[in-house]
């Protein structure tokens, strides 16, 4: 980068730097994925009578099927009726059986939010008293399994497959025209389309088993492919699939007529070819912006636009990053990839850099929405893998930038002189084909001729064995030229062989162009992991729905709030420090007075969603009296769920709730709060 450039780079860093600051600090809600923000009845709550339906509320509308909300009763049986409705806004309920007995019942819930992700959990409320319960609601992690696995990988093939395509094509047409007719150019850029025309033919088959029952047996369903079609995203994906079909004609003018014009009938195409490309390639960035994370929550008319640009200047990055490996590596020795042409693609690279920054923080404060959430929550998380691997390419990016600079043509007038005297030893090594054709021909010469004088020598004595003679010396001649012609040609071959091993030699002795190789190289690894990231993150629930759904179903006080006449529930965050180790664990006490109470004890992963742990400890201490501490062994009822009745609580106070939390066999944590008690 020149001196010029540098400080109006830093000063570009510096501005979007402080803008994200301004962004970050004063974000204000928004969502992506849905997420449960109430119900009616509510989470572990005991209703005197039975209720006529249950109703979910949600951070955002959701998509319904038929069997999206359920509830079971303690033996597992399915106690609602007709099809889930909307009720209003994001509000949604299922109407219950008549007469229902006492006892506890599980809700279960499968939606499709507006950004395209399934999402799935359960919780338990009772009628008129706790009981035990042997629902099984299965797994409710939506989107899971075999087919949410073939589906994250379909994911990642198709942003792989649009990155090569449309970045490799802008290589080729903006900086270096003559790759063209590069057989391994057009195979990585066919490659990319033959990638994202069968990734997104599988997504649309997968998609409606993936959002609904999860069974590999499902993905041929033409019941759930016609539901599919009918969704947004199935609107994409056809979409997806009518643009790549212009885009095979746009491949097919690219590396059939263009390449063969010459540089001056080139350029009214390479217009032509520029503006239809481009056309091709925001269209396909688009059909991933008006199905997933931009298409919902804040600002989705500035959020599409700007993703579709996110998208197009990771392709022309990435995507050309991947065809100048190719070029460097792959080229033939006769068409080696200019000088030229490697610094028009620094340039770009340049400003698709300068794009991602502008366009990355935008998303970034629109996705995460407050510094917190960036350690807080898994997006975030990601969100700084991903800023760290940008930043690792941009570090590998300014080596291959120094050596772009130091790079020129012909190498061979660059060449180390012992690399051209090693070059020079292997031809002198190696004669060329005339010599060793021309001895072959000698050869064969003079057999054919003692061939004849061996026939005329036996006919000197016999007319007949003369004639035989020459008769036998006539094939052998025959033979023997044959022999000859296909030594000259095996030699030629050689001989090319060895022209071209020169000709590579003399590029590769250039040192700059090796160090830009391996630079390159390195690049494009990293953009591997970074893609892999990229498609992660793009599943993965937004920080600020994840932060929101948290503030909408935790206590509104910090220590304890009152979630009935004389009730208290406390919401004490637990990190065991292992493998899924972090969590909320929820306590409802109930009335929270002296004598017998009742306790209901819910476990909730990062995602708000009910899970299990190991095992779950309690105990109530009243230090001013030294009461305690008092343990409680609370009744596992259902997935996440334990309940304790009776508990005797001695004495009106400020009682400290301790909570043993273990999720594996060596990771364990107590936590503790303070509830007010009578």
């Amino acid at each position: 980068m020149s001196q010029t450039i540098a400080p109006r780079f830093r000063a570009l860093m510096l501005l979007f730097m402080a803008v994200a600051g301004v962004l970050l600090a004063g974000a204000a809600p928004a969502s992506a994925h849905a997420a449960l923000t109430g119900s009616d009845p509510q989470q572990g709550t005991v209703v005197d009578k039975a209720p006529a339906q249950v109703s979910l509320t949600f951070s955002e509308q959701v998509a319904l099927s038929d069997n999206s909300l359920r509830v079971l009763d303690p033996k597992g049986n399915r106690v609602d009726t007709g099809k889930p409705t909307e009720v209003s806004g994001t509000t949604y309920a299922v109407r219950l059986r008549s007469g229902l007995p006492d006892g506890t019942y599980t809700v279960a819930y499968q939606v499709v939010s507006a950004d395209s992700h399934p999402v799935g959990g359960a919780y338990t409320f009772s009628i008129g008293a706790p009981s035990k319960t042997t629902a099984a609601v299965g797994d409710q992690t939506a989107g899971g399994g075999i087919v949410g696995g073939l589906y994250g990988f379909g994911r990642y093939v198709s942003y792989a497959g649009f990155v090569v395509l449309a970045g490799g094509a802008a290589f080729v047409l903006a900086c270096w025209q003559r790759g063209s007719g590069v057989r391994a150019v057009q195979r990585l850029i066919v490659s990319g389309w033959v990638a994202l025309t069968a990734a997104t033919l599988a997504l649309l088959l997968l998609r409606g088993s993936y959002t609904s029952s999860g069974k590999i047996g499902d993905v041929f369903d033409l019941t759930l492919l016609g539901q599919v079609l009918q969704t947004r995203t199935g609107a994409a994906l056809v979409s997806r699939l009518l643009l790549l079909a212009a885009a095979a004609l746009f491949v097919a003018v690219l590396f059939g007529e263009y390449q063969k014009r010459t540089d001056d009938e080139k350029r009214d195409l390479t217009f032509g070819l520029a503006i239809g490309g481009t056309v091709v390639a925001v269209g396909l960035a688009a059909s991933w912006a008006m199905s997933e994370h931009a298409s919902t929550g804040l600002q989705p008319g500035i959020a599409m636009p700007v993703d579709v640009v996110h998208l197009l200047a990771v392709a022309a990055w990435l995507g050309g990053l991947v065809a100048l490996l190719v070029a460097l590596y792959r080229a033939p020795a006769e068409t080696p990839v200019e000088t030229a042409a490697v610094r028009r693609f620094s340039q770009v690279a340049f400003g698709s850099v300068l794009a991602l920054v502008a366009t990355g923080t935008y998303q970034s404060w629109r996705q995460v929405g407050s510094w917190s959430a960036l350690a807080d929550t898994r997006y975030g998380q990601l969100l700084l893998v991903k800023v760290g691997l940008v930043a690792l390419m941009v570090g590998v990016a300014w080596t291959s930038r120094r050596w772009t600079g130091r790079l020129a043509q012909p190498a061979a007038a660059k060449a180390p002189a012992k690399a051209r005297a090693k070059v020079a030893a292997t031809a002198g090594k190696n004669p060329g084909p005339d010599a060793k054709a021309g001895t072959g021909k000698a050869g064969a010469g003079k057999t054919g001729t003692g061939a004849g004088k061996t026939g005329a020598g036996a006919g000197a004595g016999k007319t007949e064995t003369g004639k035989a003679g020459g008769d036998k010396a006539e094939p052998g001649g025959k033979a023997a030229k044959g022999e000859a012609a296909r030594r000259a040609a095996q030699l030629a071959r050689q001989q090319a062989a060895v022209d071209t091993a020169r000709r590579k030699q003399l590029r590769d002795a250039d040192p700059h162009r090796f160090g830009l190789r391996r630079s390159v190289l390195m690049e494009a690894g990293v953009a591997v992991v970074l893609l892999a990231v990229t498609t992660v993150l793009t599943q993965t629930e937004p920080g600020r729905t994840e932060t929101e759904a948290r503030t909408a179903t935790s206590s509104p006080a910090s220590s304890s709030s009152s979630s009935g006449v004389g009730a208290v529930t406390l919401d004490m965050p637990f990190d065991t420090g292992g493998k899924d180790g972090k969590g909320v664990v929820r306590i409802d006490i109930d009335p929270a007075r002296v004598g017998g109470n009742e306790l209901h004890i819910f476990a909730l992963g990062p995602n708000g969603r009910l899970r299990d742990i190991t095992e779950l400890k309690i105990a109530f201490t009243l230090a001013a009296k030294d009461l305690g501490p008092l343990p409680v062994n609370p009744e596992y009822v259902t997935t996440g769920h334990w309940v304790a009745s009776g508990v005797q609580i001695p004495m009106a106070g400020d009682w400290q709730v301790a909570v043993t939390v273990r999720t594996s066999d060596i990771d364990q944590v107590t936590v503790t709060k303070n509830a007010q008690i009578g």
